[in-house]
């Protein structure tokens, strides 16, 4: 398979001297490729405002679209959650959670790079005056269906037991079909496999 102008793969560790999460094989995308494909982070390309930094709608050469997360550079607590959705979303794989194509990472730029989701998020559907009559009882369905395997697939079939912390109609986004994945995981608890519990001090999620 031919590899896209301006990705390349390589192991990077991502916290330095502390507690350092090696990921090998990650492609790894430069900034002027994510920085053309979202017209230099244009505020038109803003899809929205997330716990740790904006995202952005893109489009690489090839004509793929994509979503870029990046990373607020003020925020400390943003790049802990950062680096939990690299560890988690890179361990595990389904058709209803968010796929991560690939990061940057810098000094002082990360972000991180996901399929877009052309229908964009639950959330819109819901409460949007001019979108509530789309979902009918069919797509609704299946949303809720999608999200059940999801969640499933997370707390009992996946590697890592995972508990998301953070589900909410935002975080679950819609491909063309009203399929949903789940996304969002920089609020994730994990647990080894023999936990079902766990304690923490931190208050998460909405």
């Amino acid at each position: 398979m031919a590899r896209r102008r301006g990705v390349k793969r390589k192991k990077i560790n991502l916290l330095g001297d502390r507690s350092a999460v090696h990921m090998e094989e990650l492609p790894v995308f430069s900034l002027d490729t994510l920085a053309n494909a979202t017209s230099q982070f244009h505020e038109d390309k803003k899809l929205g405002q997330g716990g740790f930094g904006p995202v952005y709608m893109g489009k690489l050469e090839d004509g793929k679209e994509i979503a870029v997360k990046r990373l607020s550079k003020a925020s400390g607590q943003g790049l802990e959650e950062f680096m939990n959705e690299v560890l988690v979303i890179s361990k595990v794989q389904h058709r209803n959670l968010v796929r991560l194509l690939g990061c940057y990472v810098d000094k002082e730029e990360k972000m991180l790079i996901y399929e877009y989701m052309r229908k964009k998020s639950l959330d819109v559907f819901l409460f949007d005056e001019g979108h509530r009559g789309i979902l009918d009882w069919r797509k609704r369905s299946t949303i809720i269906e999608g999200v059940g395997r999801g969640l499933l697939y997370l707390h009992r079939d996946s590697r890592l037991k995972i508990i998301h912390r953070d589900l909410k109609p935002s975080n679950i986004l819609l491909d063309n079909d009203f399929n949903p994945k789940i996304s969002d995981f920089g609020m994730a608890r994990i647990f080894g496999s023999d936990q079902d519990q766990a304690d923490t001090r931190r208050v998460v999620g909405t």
